[in-house]
């Protein structure tokens, strides 16, 4: 393993890429950077009014870049290494070794540290001194920042957002403590090895930025800072992994993609601050100007959400609850529009009103908000947590959203059917079109979610809830068996990304294979081969849904062109333009393996498996599927599919499950520590018949 190549998880390279854009991301849901960048970003803190409202930009400690001044033949090595999320600089001589390891801590989320260790190789005994270049100057051009007394030998500095988004809205204050940095360290003579540390910590109150910090030190002492970090990742391996016996480009793009969603998410139990959501370009990306400024868009909802909802409910659960506190900011926005209901935003940050510079498409994308109730239908489907909707905001939400779609159509006397009308597609080079075939579904299914779960809660379904969803236009030719785009949609009209395609995933609007078929072979010569990153996976889900797995790989091999080198940063269009660190494509590829290859689908009563793979994969492992409170194992092969409950919730709401073959109708108890084999072959996860 001298270069890591070997290992899919570690990413090593001689040199970084010339383009500081792509270096390597550390982040946790509280705090981001990019390695040797000086600003660091904290969730949900943003400075600007609407239209130019952006992450705040916060001066970091730990853009510190090592060096052994004088030195020659130098061996040097950068790492990330997934399975601990942390980037190392390795500098090598036949006389000693020192490494730079940089990391944001995975559980102590107000932490982000960085240490130096130099290591004796040979038995000389001159004095060895590494140079730390630091420009770090505690300055903002978006917060107020004042410099604040010492605390237990670190520097303190704190301050408010200057400009909020809305008149009245909030302006968080930053506290900031870090260890201060010297120029140089020195190993002594004597000395074989020796390591520093150190640490800064971010919080939006003083007595949280204090507990942080000195929560850090005293790991530091006890010599297991780093260690806990690490152990932190190794807990997430073990309990969601995707793991492939295939081609090591197609792993290492799993590895990357899992590792860089995964840091964006909250760790598991009481994370102790209010989650704002995942934008396309993650915490460590969001400066006014940059990776649409750290917005939330549907990317979070439609793209990312799924994988995150299959690993980890609590997580998915976090970022329904920043739509719900959103909802106020919703309501107002459809009011403006002259609208009832909410209509969330096209571009969302502190508040839950527009913040998109542009007005064409807060005005027009609306399908967004449709978006957003799918993805609190899929988490209803999968864990029944009815405590969200009743107690805690979700059925105000959901009720707000089918109140929206029935104000936003309008009956056409000639079709005698809704139509919405003027509205932007998910195919961005078309506005103002009528009857944008995905909105008027998603807007479809939003209905009939709402009148489910009111019926589930024995609340009157409104009437026109019901009229609205059944009666909906949802464009079909009927002569070429396909879906326009939207009313007027003429056959080879350039489409900018997967648009239609999402009727069949996920939408999983009823239609025959043969109209599956129909839209994939219409709209895959004609959409933008250089578009944004997440198109062909959807596409590679169509294919496997239809068996066609190497018309399926081909479609997932284009992705590959917006991987980037040596740290498998993805970009948001092939050409490097666009966002960097594109969760957004990330979460699309992950779904082509974790709902593609397995055939996974989230329905009312079950979920349903299907699996189809490429013949250069043998084997495929995901560890750690949540549903109805248990956690699954599958071992997926061309031949069998083993299935494992590896661990089952305790007290009245545990579900016990069974697996249902679709041919025979065959079933398997599936029992926590127990596990059923049975051939490759669809069929589904449900709640036991027997109990």
């Amino acid at each position: 393993m001298a270069d890591g190549r070997e290992d899919p998880a570690a990413f090593t390279s001689a040199s970084l890429p010339s383009d500081p854009r792509l270096l390597a991301t550390v982040t946790n849901a509280y705090l981001g950077t990019r390695v040797y960048r000086d600003i660091l970003h904290v969730n949900g803190v943003y400075n600007g009014a609407v239209g130019d409202t952006h992450r705040a930009d916060v001066p970091s400690p730990v853009n510190v870049r090592m060096t052994v001044p004088g030195a020659d033949s130098l061996a040097e090595t950068f790492t990330l290494n997934t399975r601990t999320g942390t980037f190392s600089h390795v500098l090598q001589s036949t006389e000693y070794v020192a490494t730079h390891q940089l990391y944001a801590h995975r559980s102590l989320v107000h932490l982000m540290a960085f240490s130096i260790t130099i290591q004796r190789s040979a038995l000389t005994t001159q004095p060895i001194t590494v140079r730390l270049q630091t420009p770090f100057v505690p300055k903002s051009q978006d917060l107020d920042l004042n410099r604040g007394p010492d605390f237990q030998g670190a520097h303190y500095v704190y301050g408010r957002t200057l400009v909020p988004e809305v008149e009245g809205g909030p302006r968080p204050t930053i506290h900031m403590l870090w260890t201060p940095v010297p120029q140089d360290l020195t190993l002594r003579g004597e000395e074989r090895e020796r390591s520093w540390e150190f640490l800064t910590a971010v919080a939006e109150s003083e007595e949280e930025v204090k507990r942080s910090y000195s929560e850090g030190l005293a790991l530091i002492a006890a010599g297991s800072l780093h260690s806990s970090h690490a152990h932190a990742w190794a807990m997430v391996w073990q309990d969601s992994c995707v793991d492939l016996d295939g081609p090591l480009p197609l792993r290492q793009a799993v590895y990357g993609c899992l590792y860089y969603l995964l840091s964006a998410i909250p760790p598991r139990g009481n994370p102790g601050f209010l989650f704002h959501g995942i934008s396309p370009g993650g915490l460590s990306n969001g400066t006014r100007g940059e990776d649409y400024w750290g917005h939330v868009f549907w990317d979070q909802d439609t793209w990312m959400f799924p994988n995150i909802l299959l690993f980890y409910p609590e997580a998915a659960r976090a970022i329904l609850e920043y739509r719900i506190r959103m909802l106020e900011g919703a309501l107002r926005n459809a009011r403006e529009q002259g609208y009832k209901g909410a209509k969330f935003p096209w571009e969302s940050a502190a508040t839950g009103r527009e913040v998109c510079p542009e007005e064409i498409y807060g005005a027009q994308e609306i399908h967004v908000t449709g978006d957003v109730l799918m993805a609190f239908e899929q988490y209803y489907c999968t864990t029944q947590d009815q405590k969200l909707f009743r107690e805690d905001g979700g059925w105000k939400l959901v009720g707000a959203v089918a109140q929206y779609w029935c104000s936003r159509m309008v009956w056409s006397e000639e079709e005698q059917c809704y139509h919405i009308k003027g509205v932007m597609p998910p195919d961005e080079y078309h506005c103002r079109v009528d009857n944008s075939v995905y909105t008027n579904a998603v807007a479809q299914r939003s209905l009939n979610f709402a009148a489910d779960i009111a019926r589930d809660f024995s609340i009157p379904v409104p009437v026109e809830w019901g009229d609205c969803a059944k009666k909906v236009k949802v464009p079909f030719d009927a002569e070429k068996k396909y879906h326009p785009e939207y009313d007027g949609y003429r056959p080879g009209e350039p489409v900018k990304q997967a648009d239609v395609v999402l009727l069949g995933f996920p939408l999983m609007h009823p239609m025959s294979s043969e109209v599956r078929r129909n839209d994939l072979e219409m709209y895959e010569p004609v959409t933008e081969l250089g578009g944004p990153a997440m198109t062909w996976s959807m596409f590679a889900v169509g294919w496997l849904e239809l068996k066609e797995v190497q018309r399926a790989q081909s479609q997932l091999n284009k992705c590959f062109s917006n991987i980037t080198e040596p740290f498998k940063i993805w970009v948001e269009n092939s050409d490097g333009s666009g966002a960097v660190n594109f969760l957004t494509g990330m979460g699309g590829f992950l779904q082509a393996v974790l709902f593609g290859y397995t055939g996974f689908r989230i329905t009312r009563s079950s979920l349903c498996f299907d699996p189809a793979f490429p013949d250069d994969v043998n084997e495929l492992k995901v560890t750690g599927v949540s549903y109805l409170g248990n956690k699954l194992k599958f071992t997926i092969t061309k031949e069998e599919i083993k299935i494992q409950v590896t661990e089952s919730p305790q007290g009245p709401p545990a579900s016990a499950l069974e697996a249902v073959l679709q041919e025979s109708g065959q079933r398997f108890p599936l029992r926590e520590g127990q596990s059923v084999s049975f051939p490759t072959a669809a069929g589904w996860i449900q709640r036991s018949s027997t109990e």
